[in-house]
């Protein structure tokens, strides 16, 4: 399979350098970066082929996958569209709407993802949906190079990717605030930077394993940590007088509006 990347960021050296370590060969892969030292970059680290526009050899791959920002992707798709053909169009750029690469680029076969950063060191996870005119082989071409840098789980309708987007698209920076939360008490209680970190960082990723290798409810797990009138039913008895609780769900809605909003400004 060969795969052909638009954009060259973060997110796509990420995935290149998952599907490289997966077995895909460097032969296999071409990624199409306007920044001179980041396709230098690409070079060196993968050993794959750049361009600097797209041409025609695009038309012998099999994926293309759009890594550019959302607020470019009409332009790319403008630039993209003359060398489209029977491949699939792979995009992995929040909130642009499959249906409308579809009318930018001419073709059906397109799957839409929304992935999130710990696809950098290969734990992330992505949602997908497909439009009809992707066939089950293309699908499963997507579900490849998602699968390269962590899970993948599937939606039948793409409206969910909004909601996706807001959950784990956004959520690592979810994530992000509670443990620098963690380390702000740390340092209010007297530890060092490094000790509040170290602490805050291990509690988060521990507890977070743990609860993947669970067979039980999240509940379950925090209900066994929390003995009656313990120091952890105190805090968690403050952080619900707070309500942070549906502190969060409001955030998350608050995400999934947004995500709306750049569908709609973007695919204008």
């Amino acid at each position: 399979m060969k795969i052909a990347f638009i954009g060259g960021g973060n997110m796509a050296g990420a995935l290149i350098g998952g599907l490289r370590r997966a077995g895909t060969a460097a032969a296999d892969l071409l990624a199409v970066e306007i920044d001179a030292g980041r396709r230098a970059a690409l070079e060196r680290d993968f050993g794959i082929a750049t361009a600097e526009t797209p041409d025609a050899r695009l038309t012998g791959f099999d994926v293309l996958v759009l890594a550019v920002k959302p607020q470019q992707m009409k332009s790319a798709c403008a630039a993209l569209a003359p060398h489209i053909g029977a491949q699939l169009v792979l995009s992995v750029a929040a909130g642009i709407r499959a249906r409308d690469l579809a009318r930018w680029l001419g073709t059906q076969a397109v799957v839409r993802a929304m992935p999130n950063t710990p696809a950098l060191i290969g734990r992330g996870i992505s949602g997908a949906a497909a439009l009809a005119g992707a066939s089950q082989a293309q699908r499963d071409a997507a579900e490849k190079v998602l699968r390269a840098v962590g899970e993948v789980v599937w939606f039948a309708d793409e409206a969910q990717l909004d909601a996706v987007t807001a959950v784990s698209g956004s959520g690592p920076a979810y994530v992000f605030y509670f443990i620098e939360a963690l380390i702000d008490a740390g340092r209010e209680l007297g530890f060092t930077e490094a000790q509040a970190r170290a602490l805050a960082i291990a509690t988060f990723t521990g507890a977070a394993e743990l609860a993947a290798r669970s067979a039980e409810p999240v509940a379950v797990l925090r209900e066994r940590v929390t003995s009656k009138g313990g120091t952890t039913a105190a805090a968690l008895a403050s952080l619900e007088r707070d309500g942070v609780r549906a502190a969060i769900v409001r955030a998350v809605a608050a995400a999934e509006r947004r995500a709306v909003e750049l569908g709609d400004e973007f695919g204008a």
